[in-house]
């Protein structure tokens, strides 16, 4: 038994954002109607790595049911306007304002369905001078100033994944949670905005308080730490290692037992982090002198024996066998796939995940459903 169950959440939602918080209403149980366009949540076209199907369609929308509708259509309109009658939350990330002009406001379903959450998400918000603007992940990474923190001394770079849509996504998983919570206690419904800007900004918030107050942006450095050192990447024979030094007296323990140097600790370039932090090159140099001929795992093992923090440097084929990764199955169309299994563990168990559906599957039922 599931969290949510018997909850039903309605969602006029594609590409990753919005399905990523139902499919975690629908992990912890709820009911989760999809509505998608005749050709599909665009998203089914990002490419076609699982099975011929995409992976961030597969990822992100499992345990839905897939109800294909034209919302222009005035039969289609009435099906959705019945649906809603008996929804406890709605979710939808289109263009600010379609939803409204389609009939499906937050406002106005509010007034009609008083216990009714409803959920937009957007770019930058639903007003102001940027709403109209097309925000796509890496848009706002960029406008946000996340890129600009991201990367090395040379060129910024994009976070490798959709960190924009994740964190929106994620922020209105928890905003829905809190919702339920109040509704618990009030009976009334909640009106949740979010967008993708406001989340990359709130997770600026470090860089941009030692801009605003300390004059001065953090720099980027690739595999590095802009105010500890060492705190990075390091080369050995076969790979790279990353250590992160917290304290004196673990720098310390790293040139004694580890580095075989214990004079590098009272060196005056490296005697405080902020002596290491001025003199960067000549610490890496120090450090890889001694990786360099060694392979990974036997620095490793060094580190791990001295009880200094350490990780592997991996790929995502590094990933794909590492012993702490989870896995968990999942029904598609296509046949059953193998996914990274949801984070949270509850009563000593993740969630089992229900299939993900084809296009317009369940339309037949639900239509009967809700004649």
């Amino acid at each position: 038994m599931g969290a949510l169950d018997g909850l039903l959440v309605v969602a006029l939602e594609q590409a990753v954002a919005a399905p990523l918080c139902t499919a975690k209403l629908a992990d912890a149980g709820a009911r989760v109607i999809k509505i998608e366009r005749a050709e599909g949540d665009f998203a089914r076209g990002y490419d076609a790595a699982v099975g011929g199907q995409a992976s961030y369609f597969v990822w992100l929308n499992r345990g839905k049911e897939s109800l294909t509708l034209d919302i222009k259509n005035a039969d289609d309109k009435a099906l959705l306007t019945r649906i809603l009658a008996k929804a406890d939350v709605f979710v939808q990330n289109l263009l600010p304002g379609a939803a409204g002009r389609a009939g499906f406001g937050s406002d106005e379903l509010r007034a009609s369905h008083p216990g009714l959450i409803t959920v937009d998400i957007s770019g930058y918000g639903e007003t102001g001078p940027l709403a109209e603007m097309k925000a796509y992940d890496l848009l706002v990474q960029a406008e946000s100033g996340l890129c600009s923190v991201t990367g090395t001394a040379e060129g910024m770079a994009r976070v490798g994944v959709s960190v924009g849509d994740i964190g929106a996504g994620l922020n209105a998983y928890a905003a829905v949670l809190e919702a339920l919570i109040k509704r618990g206690v009030t009976g009334k419904g909640s009106a949740i905005k979010i967008s993708l800007f406001d989340g990359l900004a709130d997770w600026m918030n470090v860089p941009y308080l030692q801009y605003a107050y300390g004059g001065k942006a953090p720099a980027r450095i690739g595999l590095g730490h802009a105010t500890i050192q060492p705190y990075g990447a390091y080369s050995c024979a076969d790979g790279q290692v990353m250590l992160a030094i917290q304290n004196e007296r673990e720098w310390g323990r790293l040139c004694a037992e580890v580095l075989g140097r214990p004079a590098l600790a009272s060196d005056p370039r490296f005697i405080t982090n902020v002596a290491r932090c001025a003199n960067r090159p000549a610490l890496t140099e120090a450090i890889e002198s001694v990786f360099r001929p060694l392979p990974r795992a036997h620095v490793t093992q060094t580190l791990k024996a001295a009880q200094i923090a350490f990780a592997s440097v991996n790929t995502v084929a590094d990933l794909q066998t590492h012993p702490a990764l989870r896995l968990t199955p999942v029904e598609t169309p296509e046949g059953i796939f193998e996914i990274i299994a949801p984070a949270a563990i509850t009563d000593g168990a993740s969630p089992s995940l229900r299939p993900v559906p084809a296009i317009g599957q369940h339309s037949a039922a639900l239509r009967q459903e809700f004649a």
